[in-house]
């Protein structure tokens, strides 16, 4: 049921993308958002859905509705301003002792939420719509924070959240260091000429058919900017089912197990699969475990996943 509820989460996710980019209601992060000229002391955003949301001072009590929210709210130094959290949200580990409100794949307790008297609700683009505007309808203040699919998408989020909890100075001062981090990497990367052929595997529950990352995605993003070229970059639909023969033919250089941690997915597990030993990524012990949340959560610990990729992908230039 895990892995059944986890891929079932991310689907949603990707459909919410898809839907942005395709000039619908979700939010998107291609843009900033607007900020309109506040009254007095007031905050005033426009958010990923399009609308204006106004705080009478920056938020001191926050729910985060999302994992990528809360990492993000903690790296500006807010974490001590947020008393409620989505189940996910598992990362500073003193998120964990923050009050869980459900949500993730499952149902928001709303009783709980209202009782923290939130002055901001923090979602994001898989909090369901139909939360979203029953929060709205009780009162409470949320803000969608759009998914980023580029670098310069999250460094917009991050000013957004440093204004929404006075953390300007931090949002501007992290958004620094991570741009010194990517141009670091971008120029250990420069004039390669051999990428390798990386399959990331994000479910493989059947090893006959494993689910990977389409295009348009945090993980082809990722893949491609850390000098590999994603297995599932020409397929169809953000979040793809391979068969093993497709696998086979293709034959990847490398194999990311992003189901190692939360799906107990191990080196020895898929060289044991039938078939799987005559791929070249398992003869040259090229089947690594990855932490999938490095790349899967839009927050600050994307460029922590750009790192990882590119010393794995070209360990000569990292040396």
């Amino acid at each position: 049921m895990r892995k059944i509820s986890f891929l079932l989460s991310v689907i949603f996710g990707i459909t919410l993308l898809v839907a942005c980019a395709s000039g619908g209601q979700t939010p998107s992060a291609q843009t900033p958002p607007t900020s309109l000229p506040p009254t007095s002391e007031s905050i005033r955003l426009q958010d990923g859905l399009g609308q204006e949301i106004e705080l009478s001072a920056p938020a001191q009590r926050i729910v985060s509705l999302a994992p990528s929210n809360t990492e993000i709210l903690f790296a500006l130094g807010a974490g001590s301003q947020i008393v409620g959290r989505d189940s996910f949200s598992d990362y500073p580990p003193e998120a964990l002792q923050i009050k869980d409100v459900g949500g993730g794949f499952g149902n928001l307790d709303t009783e709980t939420i209202v009782a923290l008297q939130p002055d901001l609700v923090l979602a994001s683009p898989l909090t369901a719509a139909e939360q979203v505007q029953g929060l709205r309808d009780l009162g409470l203040t949320v803000f969608v924070l759009p998914n980023p699919l580029q670098f310069e998408d999250l460094y917009n989020n991050l000013t957004t959240v440093g204004i929404l909890t006075d953390k300007t100075q931090q949002a501007e001062d992290l958004i620094a260091e991570l741009k010194l981090r990517v141009q670091s990497v971008e120029e250990k990367l420069g004039g390669i000429e051999q990428r390798p052929l990386v399959f990331y595997e994000i479910d493989g529950t059947d090893p006959n058919a494993p689910w990977t990352a389409g295009p348009n995605t945090f993980i082809d993003m990722l893949i491609t900017k850390a000098g590999g070229i994603n297995f599932g970059h020409e397929l169809q639909g953000e979040w793809v089912q391979v068969s093993l023969e497709e696998i086979l033919r293709r034959d990847p250089d490398l194999i990311l197990l992003g189901d190692a941690i939360w799906g107990g997915v191990t080196v020895e597990s898929v060289a044991a699969r039938p078939g799987w030993g005559e791929l070249s990524a398992v003869k040259n012990q090229r089947v690594y475990p990855f932490d999938d949340n490095i790349v899967s959560r839009p927050g600050p610990r994307l460029v922590d996943g750009l790192e990882a990729l590119a010393k794995l992908f070209h360990p000569d230039r990292f040396q």
